[in-house]
């Protein structure tokens, strides 16, 4: 009898190291595990301006999600990303290009999944500014000359005004880096954005507690790289530079997909 009790003492205690080792291992690999990449575009743009670093990304096994940002406003534009981070389990590293910069700083307020921004040529707003406040405290933007307006029926009644670049001016301002047959295409598929979403004033600034990685374009006609330098430095982003047009990921792949991957890795398990 005794026999048998020490031997069923001796399973229990197996088992429970068993449970214990494999209970430690499940959260070693929780931990570890490689986040999401959320990748949002900007104004002008979609989905598809993150190809190339989308193939990289996945390439180096990481999941990749690129949300179709509005361009309707930046708070539906903000409120949209964060439902659709809500989607996403585990941690994410969140990315912004150009307007898309200010979503992704909105969008991450409060959610501790996001482990870190990155923003690639991107505007990164203090709580009550706006992308217009950014521009006109560093001119040389080439982008206000560049604009057609064109007005639309608003879902709410009246009219609304749409932004979109003149064709002809969009590869010198957008991305001169860019061969010319593909900048056609990117200029004839080009998203507007309504023009409230420039004027709006950010409600949150998520860079003050989420850590930040800033690649500067510094050829960028769009968003100048003085402009850019300012904020990666107030919101203490570790930044890189390349000479590179505002299209950066189109143009820059491989550097931006860098700064993500270093991003990733350095708030890997927290």
């Amino acid at each position: 009898m005794k026999k048998t009790a020490l031997a069923l003492s001796a399973l229990t205690v197996a088992v429970a190291a068993v449970t214990t080792s494999a209970s430690a291992s499940a959260q070693a690999s929780k931990d570890t595990a490689k986040p999401t990449i959320v990748l949002v575009h900007g104004a002008f743009a979609d989905g598809s301006s993150w190809t190339l670093v989308t193939k990289k990304l996945q390439a180096s096994g990481y999941r990749v999600v690129v949300p179709a940002n509005p361009l309707r406003g930046l708070e539906s534009d903000s409120a949209y990303l964060a439902h659709v981070l809500k989607t996403i389990q585990g941690p994410v590293v969140l990315v912004g290009h150009s307007y898309g910069g200010e979503v992704i700083t909105n969008a991450a307020a409060s959610n501790p999944q996001v482990k870190a921004l990155v923003y690639a040529a991107a505007i990164a707003p203090e709580k009550g500014e706006s992308a217009n406040d950014i521009l006109s405290k560093f001119p040389g933007s080439r982008l206000p000359e560049a604009l057609n307006p064109v007005t639309y029926p608003a879902p709410s009644g009246g009219e609304g005004t749409d932004l979109y670049v003149k064709p002809d001016k969009f590869r010198a301002v957008f991305a001169a880096d860019v061969p010319s047959s593909d900048t056609a295409v990117m200029a004839a598929a080009q998203r507007p954005i309504d023009a409230s979403s420039l004027e709006a004033k950010s409600e949150n600034a998520a860079w003050h507690s989420v850590p930040s990685w800033y690649l500067v374009a510094a050829d960028d006609q769009t968003i100048p790289p003085a402009a850019q330098r300012h904020m990666a430095d107030r919101a203490g982003a570790r930044t890189t530079e390349v000479g590179s047009s505002h299209a950066v990921a189109v143009s820059h792949p491989v550097e931006v997909t860098r700064v993500i991957t270093n991003a990733a890795q350095a708030t890997a398990g927290k």
